[in-house]
């Protein structure tokens, strides 16, 4: 099968789950929670949401009163999936080491799933279709991958330089105004 993602085969490593038997919404929602992660990071996470401790947070298929989590809003556990998604990035991470990539420095920078072929299940008379779902995982090597944090700060700091500006601006146009708007009453 192809990949949905440019591929560049000397700082990247891949890895492809066919037909898997998890639902696709539920893999979607998880795709998107762990894609941009630290591969570390990422599986930490998914054994987190194994053991409940976690939620994923559902936006795209959160109708039809999925249950608030604290602090993430719709949210729930798909265990089976994150099981089936922690063996693929411990699949690109063996990928990874044996093309000589460092693993502490990998980073999930595509992890998409896709809808695949649905079967019946065999001998049911009302005709139930079976999940199945297409996962794929591309990892890089990050230089950046331990400097994550220098750049928030820096990113903090130019934030709030930036909304000090801001305010000392909109003080310094309430002054202009407030001094216009007397020389009028006068």
């Amino acid at each position: 099968m192809k990949y949905a993602t440019a591929y560049d085969g000397k700082s990247m490593a891949k890895a492809m789950g066919v037909a898997l038997p998890i639902s696709t919404k539920k893999a979607v929602e998880l795709c998107s929670f762990v894609r941009g992660r630290g591969l570390s990071a990422a599986v930490r996470l998914l054994e987190d949401v194994m053991a409940e401790k976690v939620a994923i947070p559902f936006r795209k298929y959160a109708k039809g009163g999925t249950g608030h989590k604290p602090g993430i809003g719709p949210g729930r556990y798909p265990k089976k999936a994150c099981a089936e998604v922690v063996k693929l990035l411990k699949q690109a991470e063996a990928n990874a080491k044996v093309k000589g990539l460092d693993a502490t420095k990998l980073v999930v920078s595509s992890i998409l799933a896709n809808k695949g072929a649905l079967s019946w299940h065999f001998g049911r008379q009302r005709r139930r279709r079976m999940k199945r779902t297409h996962v794929e995982v591309v990892v890089t090597e990050s230089a950046t991958a331990g400097k994550s944090k220098v750049k928030k700060a820096e990113v903090k700091a130019a934030a709030k330089e930036k909304a000090q500006f801001r305010s000392e601006r909109n003080v310094q146009s309430d002054n202009v105004r407030f001094a216009t708007a007397g020389k009028a009453v006068a």
